[in-house]
């Protein structure tokens, strides 16, 4: 009996052949985690499946199962298996994304000092590293990389391996999390024949108090208690329960208990079903439909506009799925941004909702997971991780926002979740439903033209067109930001929108105040000698930040420096700032409207825990008139006291070297305007802009989506970009930006070449050429773009070590 294994080493893409000990053989099936040896080391590895022939002679045995349950559904292997085809990623990648952090361990090397007392002036990594060790004793390779930031510590380690210096030895880190378990007492006999021995429990009347307190308390619960509420409740301690113990009038023990992030979250008390419209009872019956005769076309985009209901939809689909035995995998931009939605859920199927998201920590994480796997959670929603949740029986995968870029992973591995999700579904057998008030192009384009690829079935559109409420959507004022100058306004708010903030917090009415970008100014330069201040590791300009006492900061790499007082460059006084961003916003409101409530919402204002669901219930309680933001507001926010939403200025974006900038601006700036006016109180938009011709303003101005995809439609056409073609995105990083380009055009000389000898003449290349962001963090950026049918299958068999590569990039910044 073999297993065929993906091992836990990320670089590492192929599948090898392992001997299933005796002992193991009716314990290990296919999804299970073993240890096995690889190499020279141990590692983890997923068995994908069980063969009764290896393709090599004597593989090596597997060592040990780790968890007796399988950790990966057949659906989980098969999707994996396909991600990492499509995406170019190694396998053992993608399959790490489907295990907990914590259990999830790879192999590293344990580093021992043996002589303490030597020294190497000529080398500071190696005093460094020798103090580091001489101070902790034995390290792990990865514990030593987190005092050696952008150090290449390990050839000096190397060279003190070689002189006898130091030791290694190759070690498999047991996993960091298991269950939790907490101490509990229980009556062990009947509540009268502990009431028989009431009296003889102390010779003290303390004693005898204290423990008379913790029987009686005990007679009271049906069920065994955790000891520190038998302590709290009685004034007992370990002793009087040992005793008690001891008499056999009780029983102490350990219990299992899942730690559950619900437990945070503020329940919603009604739960009262709404009335459906008729386009939602439509919509409704054509998921539901798919339910019962497992249509081939079970793929739908929920198309409506912002506040057109498409949540309770989502709430009766995931009802009917459960009430036929299967669970129901909800995916949401980010918990955080999306409490509302998380809320209804909860109250809809109390009991039954498990969250995931990055801010669990491993242990709650990891109950979750498995609560999923053992089928006791008929809901998991969460945020792009939550598609890898182990549920067993999968009939309704939704997506909401499903336009968002946060389902893009734009880190290593590389994937697009939406897409990923839609695959699951088909593996899964169940109802896939993506919903959204602006679709990509991509998304609208695959669910109005015929499948690209034959045999793949169809995305069906459900159309939404009307709000639920009695409002309609808000009318946009485009205020032209050139005829403000010329009329002598300088300021950051136009009269229109200066006099509309007035009145509505006059109205005691609630308005929201949109930029997307953070900071006081968007950069700092010399008046005299034209000087802008950058960051020394990325190039890019530093933002001022007033909050933090005048710092300039890189949102790149985090490099800050105090604001100068002189021109480093000319040592002139002449340094001033430029641009805007949401603090200054904020300021200039809190200046002219000294009696309204002001909250500012963005990255700088949300980074301690629960900070986001704090302003938001602020804002929602009306504790606040004003609430300035950032792209945060655009996450499908239902606040029906805001009357009056003001766009700073719309243009931030539009001009970025992006095929996919314009498209982004217009989702963007179509959401915002949606927060305003979902109420019988009304509302309207005000948007500044220094473009009023662009057509994504103009569009977005008429809540206009079709028309927009029809003109973006065009220029992705005459341009050649998706979904017209396909695209693959490589990058190339080295902190020598003439290596960066010396590989960059070596790689891109040998793709012209294989283009030539395949014929691949509808594939052309982009580049080489930098980055948009050319040097980030000290590291220098060069790319490739593949254009053409088939980019994946042109890079596939080439070779690319150390090469970044995207299929399907939704950025090609």
């Amino acid at each position: 009996m073999f297993a065929r294994l993906a091992v836990n080493i990320p670089a590492i893409s192929g599948i090898f052949d392992y001997a299933v000990p005796a002992e193991l053989a009716l314990q290990i099936k296919a999804g299970c985690l073993v240890v096995a040896p690889f190499g020279n080391q141990m590692v983890q590895g997923i068995v994908l499946e069980i063969t009764d022939s290896s393709s090599i002679q004597n593989p090596k045995p597997i060592l040990d199962l780790l968890d007796p349950a399988p950790v990966l559904t057949p659906p989980q292997i098969a999707l994996a298996i396909r991600l990492a085809d499509s995406t170019l990623n190694p396998l053992a990648a993608i399959i790490s994304l489907m295990i907990p952090t914590g259990l999830s361990q790879q192999a590293d090397i344990n580093y021992q000092l043996l002589i303490t007392n030597y020294s190497d002036p000529s080398s500071k990594t190696a005093t460094r590293l020798i103090a580091l060790l001489n101070e902790r004793g034995v390290l792990r390779g990865r514990q030593i990389d987190s005092h050696f930031a952008k150090i290449d510590w390990r050839k000096t380690a190397s060279v003190l391996v070689k002189k006898g210096i130091l030791s290694t030895k190759n070690v498999l880190p047991a996993p960091r999390v298991r269950p939790k378990f907490v101490r509990v007492a229980q009556l062990s006999v009947k509540p009268e024949a502990a009431e028989a021995e009431m009296e003889s429990l102390g010779s003290t009347k303390q004693t005898l108090a204290r423990r008379q307190a913790a029987l009686r308390f005990l007679i009271q619960q049906p069920d065994a208690i955790n000891l520190s509420w038998v302590y709290a409740e009685t004034g007992c301690n370990i002793s009087d329960l040992q005793e008690l113990e001891e008499r056999g009038l009780i029983r102490l023990f350990e219990n299992e208990i899942f730690r559950d992030p619900l437990g945070k979250i503020e329940k919603q008390t009604t739960s009262d079903e709404l009335t459906l419209t008729p386009e939602q009872t439509a919509a409704l019956q054509s998921i539901l439909s798919s339910f019962i005769l497992h249509a081939k076309r079970s793929s739908f985009l929920l198309y409506g506009v912002t506040g057109s209901g498409k949540t309770e939809i989502y709430l009766r689909a995931a009802e009917e799925a459960i009430q036929n035995g299967k669970q129901v995998l909800v995916l949401v931009p980010e918990i955080a941004l999306t409490p509302q939605l998380v809320r209804r859920f909860l109250a809809r199927f109390p009991g039954q909702v498990g969250l995931v998201h990055s801010k669990l920590s491993e242990g709650e994480r990891y109950d979750t997971w498995r609560r999923a796997r053992d089928g006791k959670l008929n809901v998991i929603i969460g945020a792009r991780s939550a598609l890898f949740s182990p549920l067993p029986n999968i009939g309704l995968i939704v997506v909401d926002e499903c336009h968002d870029s946060s389902y893009y992973q734009a880190e290593p591995p590389f994937y697009n979740a939406v897409s990923a999700a839609q695959d699951y579904a088909r593996l899964c057998g169940a109802t896939f439903v993506m919903g959204s008030a602006t679709p990509t192009v991509e998304q609208k384009f695959q669910a109005t033209h015929s499948p690209l690829h034959s045999g793949e079935p169809g995305v069906r559109v459900l159309e939404l067109p009307e709000r639920v409420t009695d409002s309609t959507l808000p009318p946009v004022q485009v205020v032209d930001m050139r005829e403000e100058l010329k009329n002598g306004n300088r300021g950051i708010f136009s009269r229109s929108l200066a006099e509309s903030l007035a009145e509505t917090i006059s109205r005691g009415e609630q308005a929201i105040v949109f930029l997307n970008r953070r900071g006081t100014a968007t950069y700092i330069f010399c008046r005299d000698c034209g000087h802008v201040l950058k960051c020394p590791n990325c190039e890019t300009p530093l933002t001022l930040h007033l909050e933090n006492k005048e710092h300039l900061l890189c949102h790149h790499c985090g490099y800050t420096r105090k604001r100068p007082s002189k021109c480093p460059q000319c040592n002139s006084e002449q340094i001033r700032e430029y641009g805007l961003g949401s603090e200054k916003v904020e300021a200039d409101i809190k200046s002219m409207f000294p009696q309204a409530r002001t909250l500012r919402w963005d990255w700088d204002t949300t980074r301690q825990k629960d900070a986001h669901e704090i302003i938001l219930t602020h804002f929602a309680n009306h504790q606040a008139d004003v609430l300035v933001g950032t792209q945060m507001l655009a996450k499908g926010l239902d606040l029906p006291r805001v009357t009056l939403v003001g766009i700073v200025l719309a243009d931030v974006g539009l001009n970025l070297p992006d095929p996919f900038a314009s498209e982004k601006v217009f989702q963007t700036l179509t959401q915002v305007a949606g927060r305003a006016g979902r109420s019988s109180l009304g509302g309207k938009v005000i948007l500044q802009t220094f473009m009023p011709e662009h057509y994504a303003i103009q569009f977005a101005a008429g809540h206009d989506v079709n028309g927009f995809y029809k003109r973006e439609l065009e220029y992705r056409k005459q341009l050649g970009y998706p979904p017209y073609a396909k695209l693959a995105r490589l990058e190339y990083r080295h902190a020598d930006d003439a290596k960066a380009e010396e590989e960059a055009r070596r790689t891109a000389g040998r793709l012209k070449v294989k283009i030539e000898a395949e014929g691949r003449r509808q594939t052309e290349l982009i580049g080489p050429v930098p980055s948009f962001f050319s040097k980030v963090d000290g590291i220098y950026r060069w790319q490739i773009i593949v254009r053409g049918p088939h980019p994946a299958e042109l890079v596939r068999d080439i070779k690319l070590n150390d090469w970044r590569i995207e299929i399907d990039p939704i950025s090609l910044l």
